[in-house]
């Protein structure tokens, strides 16, 4: 549990019982539909409190349960209009709380089929105005460079408050349960560095910078060439700074510059997590655009987060939480998706994929626990009440994704025609329990 929720939880109902407003009669309404979906429920229970009444409600198949207290009887009705996205936003308006958040998600995310009801009827209604601002946000060169700088120009103070030293913002790979979050990051960068082999001949080419933590690590202590490119202005800066102090200027070329734009012929390329950045409709542009900048011998490692193909014609056709509020112009693409581009746009082939999945659990677990603990100097940088709340879903929602295998996140490692090397499959610790049995070769 959050500290961050369990301060907004108690806080909140104290305040709750002396100001609740009285339910309307569409509250009422709007409270029987939600309790109706909620008796569904065929794994866990969820308590559901408000001003009125405490009940339980699910099957309960298995032990997992979550709480909902609502503070405002308006939540009722914003969560049978908006569905799961309304929902969201009546938790960021302050309208209720849980005592552990992403415990109540894993309930719903477990359940996926009830929670999905919650975007049927009247949710409907409102799909047209939510995909015509995602068609805004499309990942042309001007919406790209819009959309990174609405997530990743939020600020490089507040993102070093809950990364480890290397601001390495993307899943690490945690050796044991003693592990810290700063020798998780770096354990996945050597990871990557190991399985491309690099070495002082390399010419390593990074389509997403990120604060430079890749760049610095391979470059530092493979001896590799990097260039690596971001379109974030806050990101460049702070990457340019790390670079210089490094001493690895004479190494590592940065750039500002799209993808789409970038030029000449490298032996390697790494991509951590910046597909999702790309957008369904750009995806074959991506993937093409890395298999010409590569050698005919060269490499790809593309570290992704993925979507089960069995959901990703639905997922493409809805706008969920993370699209609208946190990432605009995102998307999780599925293997499947990945694979098909590979097929269309390169002459590449996948020659192995490792599954990590556990290990963004517990990243993100550090990541929550570190930004609870620095809340006040979040409050300091002056971020409103409000984007704390948008955070603290934003961490416990992904959080249950990766607990419940909505979502996944796995290493591709695609060669040219032309490569012959033979990279073996390091063997995760026992940490990743299910991951040794999925890793593969594709």
């Amino acid at each position: 549990m959050s500290q961050t929720d369990t301060a907004s939880h108690n806080h909140t109902r104290s305040a709750s019982r002396a100001r609740s407003p009285k339910p309307s009669i569409l509250d009422r309404i709007a409270k029987r539909a939600v309790v109706h979906r909620l008796d569904q429920l065929s794994y866990g229970r969820v308590t559901l409190e408000d001003s009125v009444s405490q009940s339980v409600h699910g099957a309960g198949r298995d032990a997992r349960g979550g709480s909902i207290r609502v503070h405002d009887p308006r939540m009722f009705r914003e969560t049978v209009v908006g569905g799961g996205l309304g929902f969201a936003e009546s938790y960021l308006d302050a309208r209720w709380d849980s005592p552990d958040l992403t415990e109540l998600l894993r309930v719903f995310v477990r359940d996926v089929q009830v929670a999905h009801q919650s975007d049927r009827g009247l949710a409907r209604l409102r799909l047209p105005l939510l995909r015509a601002g995602a068609f805004i946000n499309r990942n042309t060169r001007i919406g790209s460079r819009r959309n990174i700088a609405a997530h990743y120009d939020l600020g490089n103070e507040l993102f070093a408050l809950f990364l480890d030293e290397t601001m390495t913002y993307s899943c690490g790979i945690f050796d044991t349960t003693e592990t810290s979050l700063r020798e998780a990051s770096i354990a996945k960068l050597d990871r990557i560095c190991q399985k491309l082999r690099l070495g002082p001949g390399d010419h390593v080419l990074e389509t997403g910078t990120g604060w430079g933590s890749f760049a610095i690590h391979a470059a530092k202590h493979y001896g590799c060439r990097v260039t690596t490119t971001t379109i974030s202005a806050q990101q460049h800066e702070i990457a340019r700074d790390r670079i210089d102090r490094a001493g690895l200027s004479n190494q590592i070329t940065l750039l500002l510059e799209d993808y789409r734009d970038l030029k000449g012929e490298y032996d390697k390329l790494v991509s951590i997590e910046m597909i999702e950045a790309v957008g369904h409709r750009f995806l074959d542009t991506y993937m093409g655009a890395c298999s010409r900048l590569l050698r005919p011998d060269g490499q790809m490692l593309l570290q992704v987060i993925s979507m089960p193909d069995q959901r990703y014609r639905e997922y493409l056709r809805t706008i969920d939480f993370i699209r609208k509020h946190v990432f605009p112009g995102s998307c999780c693409p599925s293997l499947g998706a990945v694979a098909g581009s590979v097929a269309r746009a390169t002459n590449m082939r996948c020659v192995q994929y490792e599954d990590m999945t556990p290990h963004y659990v517990t990243t993100l677990e550090h990541w929550q626990r570190r930004f609870d603990d620095q809340i006040e100097q979040v409050r300091a940088l002056g971020y409103p009440e409000r984007f704390i709340r948008l955070w603290n879903y934003y961490l416990s929602y992904c959080r249950a994704g990766f607990a419940e295998r909505y979502i996944g996140v796995g290493q591709m490692l695609l060669n040219k025609p032309a490569c012959r090397r033979v990279t073996p499959l390091p063997a995760l610790s026992s940490r990743a329990g299910a991951c040794n049995a999925e890793a593969s070769v594709c």
